[in-house]
Formats: C-alpha cells, structure tokens, sequence
C-alpha cells in the first residue's frame, strides 16, 4: 500500500481555508497549528533514513522555520499552491539542518568511499552491475562481514550534494526546490543542469539490478516506507534496508563517476 502524504483536511472552518489559499496577512501562529501535521510527517519521513541518534524534535523545528521562510517568499502570482511550496520549503529546511549537523560520521563516509571505488573499478573492469561476492572479495572481505558493513552504513543519501555541486557549483539546494515549483525559470543552465542529472540518476537506477531497483524505486518514488517494501516483495524490513543501502552505494558510485567526467556508460 502506497505511503499518503499528510496534508492539511478540508473539513476545517472557511477561515483556516483561506490560510491555504492566501497565506499572508494570516496569523502566524495559525499556520503553524495547520500545518504541524506536515512538518510532523515529512520529518518522521525524513528520519527513517537516518542514525537513531538524529534527533526528530530538532528537524521538526528546522520545519517549522522552513514553513515561515515559505510564508515570506511564497508568490500567488507562480500559480502553485501554497501547501505544494510550503512542503519543498520544510522539507529543504530540514536538509539544511541535516548539513549543518555533519550528521554522517567520518568512518561512515570512509566506508561508503571505500566500497564506492571498488564497486566503481568492478564496473568499469567488467562493464556491468556487479554481484554482492565480487565487492566483497574486491575488498578483501567475507560476504559475511560485508553485509555487516552495509548495515552500519543505513541513511546513507543516494545524491552526494558536495559532489553534485562541486560539478553544478552555480546549482544550489535552494535552485532545485525553486525550479521545482516554478515553471517559468529563465537560466537555461539551471534547467540543463538539473535535467542532466535527473537523466544520470534515472539511468543509473535503471542499470541496477533488479531487486535493488524495486526497493530504490518503491522507497524515493511511490515513497513506501522499509516496512511496507517488505511486504510488497515477502522480504524482512532488515532485509529490504540491506538491498537499499546497496543500490545507493552503486547509484552514489555511478554518479561520482558522471560528475567527475567519467560518463557512466
């Protein structure tokens, strides 16, 4: 069963209606009330792929601010609804306190680099997906001990951003949410930029092997939680983490190749 996004009803009085569809010159407090069930779900949304020492409260309240940045910056006259403008606005707010926190520790990274290489020079070597016991053996591991070292490796991000602008360095956080709800952006490099990557990731996720393209796309795009995948496919949900974490680490893999001028062909 598909995961529903939790959006203001519309069984409240007219008043709070108009909060939705004119926002400003509303009080705030108001529209914090209204929208607290969203913040709430994108942020237990957001905290299922991360370490359980990530603190929900704190992503809550980098909501909250996102949700009075959208209040301040949200124009009408873009034709999108409020609601639509305020979930990219909370949902960045809360990435950016993600940033800020380095939440990812450096042995982590080290290890995500580490089997990112080998799967990286397998591919290239071989010239296709590479199998769970090559990566292993590639690094001088037991396929025992390297499913061990996935699991520590749970919330990892399919998309390196410090990559991503290292090659984009003019395409920021804030230029994707914006291009995503403004149809009308003028900068024909912001729009080949994204398109570019979005075609890149689109590919890579195509290339991966089946299962791990089931769960990446059950998981980012029908945005099934870990739990429900599992059940879709009659898998654990530890099972169904491992299969996701190991598709991320070729996508991450595959786009550290395109970004840095390899292709992923």
């Amino acid at each position: 069963m598909k995961a529903k996004a939790f959006y203001p009803q519309g069984d409240a009085p007219a008043e709070r209606l108009k909060i939705v569809r004119n926002p400003k010159g509303q009080k705030e407090e108001a529209i914090i009330l209204q929208y607290t069930p969203l913040i709430k779900y994108v942020a237990y949304r957001l905290a299922m792929r991360l370490p359980p020492h990530i603190s929900t409260d704190d992503l809550i309240s980098a909501g909250v601010i996102g949700l009075m940045d959208a209040l301040t910056k949200y124009d009408p006259e873009k034709k999108v609804e409020f609601k639509t403008y305020a979930e990219f606005r909370i949902r960045g707010a809360m990435i950016d306190e993600l940033r800020s926190m380095d939440w990812v520790p450096r042995s982590i990274r080290q290890k995500a680099a580490q089997i990112e290489r080998a799967i990286n020079q397998l591919e290239k070597k071989n010239g296709r997906s590479v199998e769970d016991e090559e990566i292993a053996s590639a690094l001088g591991l037991s396929l025992e001990d390297y499913y061990e070292t996935i699991k520590d490796l749970h919330g990892l991000s399919p998309l390196d951003v410090e990559e991503v602008q290292k090659r984009f360095s003019r395409v920021s956080f804030e230029d994707i949410l914006d291009s995503l709800v403004d149809g009308e952006e003028n900068d024909p490099f912001h729009q080949y930029s994204l398109k570019e990557l979005k075609k890149v990731l689109a590919q890579a996720i195509d290339e991966l092997p089946s299962k791990e393209k089931m769960v990446i796309t059950l998981y980012y795009y029908e945005e099934l939680t870990l739990k429900e995948i599992g059940e879709v496919l009659d898998l654990t949900e530890s099972r169904i983490c491992q299969i996701h974490t190991k598709g991320v680490l070729k996508l991450r893999s595959r786009l550290k190749r395109f970004l840095e001028g390899e292709g992923i062909d």
